[in-house]
């Protein structure tokens, strides 16, 4: 199944895309609900429903190329996953395409962005979740969904932001100032739009997105493993990653934590638009438009 359902081989060829779609079934370390192993294959499912003309930016990012590689399988214990996921996205960063990929838990992310720290200088991050992520170790594993982001900030030193925030431990807290992290609580920016710019300009030039889907409200995504009351809502967080777009380099992506629950199908295609919403604000500068000319323009990319 390709991401889209694009049919057309120019559009969606390995040779010929800008973009790679790469769907990651894991969920190791779960430790509420479960359903994550099977979301990127439910999310990819759901997006060949979607019209693949975009409103906003007038275009149809497709028709740059998009590519869904093979699914990378779950193996155990999490110090393997880990591993091949690390060697898996070098080899897909090195391509010189841009990867966007779908999950699976939360901890998948944390290799992925490795890879990327590895070929990108000057690298953030930018999160979106309601879990801050930065316990150290969880379940007995330094690679636990729970402890991403302490892989992230402390591990690996790259400075984050974090956005929409309303769940975090008192050992988190309490390290807080120790860490290159900013975090924009969800009690703070919910309901308002004048704080994107100041995240965004909290980032570096090259920015990595990482999407916890539970950072948006659970009346929109209630389909995730561990749900949280009081999230973010579609278009604030459509328009800071609009606002990240057109401001910053965003140099890969990914989407984690829907949970796949039969017969529920409106998450995992809010997932699958929130996605190529997000390609299409990242490679408008790149796509032509349908109705107009170019208004406005995103960061070249190289």
């Amino acid at each position: 199944m390709n991401f889209g359902g694009i049919a057309e081989e120019e559009f969606s060829s390995f040779e010929g895309a800008r973009i790679l779609v790469w769907p990651v079934s894991y969920e190791g370390t779960v430790s509420y609900g479960t359903g994550t192993g099977r979301g990127a294959e439910a999310i990819i499912d759901a997006s060949r429903n979607m019209e693949l003309y975009d409103e906003e930016t007038d275009a149809e990012v497709y028709k740059i190329g998009i590519h869904t590689v093979a699914e990378t399988p779950s193996v155990e214990p999490p110090e393997a996953m880990m591993k091949s996921l690390y060697e898996r996205a070098r080899e897909l960063v090195s391509t010189g395409k841009f990867v966007a990929m779908i999950g699976g838990e939360h901890s998948v992310s944390a290799p992925v962005i490795r890879a990327h720290a590895e070929a990108y200088k000057n690298l953030s991050v930018l999160q979106i979740d309601a879990h801050a992520d930065l316990r150290d170790t969880y379940d007995s594993t330094p690679h636990s969904h729970a402890s991403i982001m302490a892989r992230v900030v402390k591990d690996m030193q790259i400075p984050s932001v974090q956005c929409g925030i309303r769940s975090i431990s008192a050992e988190e807290a309490r390290m807080l100032d120790r860490y290159p992290t900013r975090i924009f609580w969800a009690k703070d920016i919910v309901g308002r739009t004048d704080w994107w710019d100041e995240a965004v300009d909290s980032l570096t030039e090259n920015v990595y997105l990482t999407v916890d889907i539970d950072g948006l409200d659970p009346s929109l995504v209630a389909q995730t493993g561990t749900p949280e009351p009081g999230g973010l809502g579609w278009y604030e967080t459509v328009g800071l990653i609009r606002t990240l777009a057109r401001k910053r380099r965003i140099v890969g992506l990914d989407l984690t934590e829907y949970s796949y629950v039969e017969g529920q199908t409106a998450s995992a295609f809010l997932c699958a638009k929130l996605i190529y919403k997000s390609l299409a604000f990242i490679f408008e500068s790149e796509t032509e438009r349908v109705r107009g000319s170019n208004k406005q323009s995103s960061k070249a990319r190289a």
